[in-house]
């Protein structure tokens, strides 16, 4: 299993992801640098992960950096990607009742979702608690697929991955794989996962511009998959 960690000046929170990480059934760890004008791949590099470089900014563009690289892994792909945030505002070592499902061979693809547990909803900034309910909503509505949140913390069969043909560069990643997915029929499930505050100021719905242009790029996305 390759976990995969797309990263933009967060050289305050990565080791702490990292250090929380389980190994057990980890082999690689794949941190995407974004452009950080930080220490972020130092420090990532430190602790063993393989660092690779996308300066294109956009999480989408990061995250498809980083399985272009676990194409070339020895031995080949993975047979399974997990991704996280570097913000330590997931809890990595809640990794194996992320991938549980994936391993055991009962879903292609799990979403950690915020919205199960209270505290961890309490933790969601108010833009991001209501865009995602809105989203949700609408996937709900055009293709029948019951999610309650567009969780960064996620975990996904390669075969599935390959199948869906993921190509956003930027906000509309994790909505693009989770509709994706309702589309082709893939086996969804969620699992609660905590949440608290990032370490560090959020990119997206830290900033008005941000939440707009993320709010704005997720609701583009479903349109355009909901009319093709």
């Amino acid at each position: 299993m390759a976990v995969v960690i797309p990263a933009l000046d967060e050289a305050a929170a990565i080791g702490k992801v990292l250090d929380a990480l389980p190994r057990a059934h980890v082999r690689w760890i794949v941190v995407a640098d974004n452009g950080s004008r930080d220490a972020t791949a130092r420090e990532a590099a430190r602790r063993g992960a393989w660092v690779v470089y996308e300066p294109r900014r956009g999480y989408g563009a990061a995250c498809l950096r980083a399985l272009q690289a676990c194409r070339r892994l020895p031995g080949g792909p993975p047979e399974v990607v997990c991704f996280l945030d570097a913000d330590f505002s997931d809890y990595p070592e809640e990794l194996p009742a992320v991938v549980g499902p994936v391993l055991a061979g009962e879903a292609d693809l799990v979403v950690g979702s915020r919205a199960i547990l209270p505290e961890a909803r309490r933790a969601l900034l108010p833009q991001a608690r209501y865009g995602n309910a809105l989203a949700v909503r609408l996937i709900r509505l055009l293709w029948g697929a019951v999610y309650t949140d567009l969780g960064p913390f996620r975990a996904v069969r390669w075969e599935a991955l390959e199948r869906v043909g993921m190509v956003d560069r930027g906000f509309g990643w994790t909505v693009e794989l989770q509709v994706k997915a309702a589309r082709r029929g893939l086996r969804c499930r969620e699992v609660p996962v905590r949440y608290r505050a990032r370490i560090g100021t959020s990119k997206i719905t830290g900033t008005l511009r941000g939440t707009v242009q993320a709010g704005a790029k997720i609701l583009y996305s479903i349109a355009r998959y909901g009319l093709s």
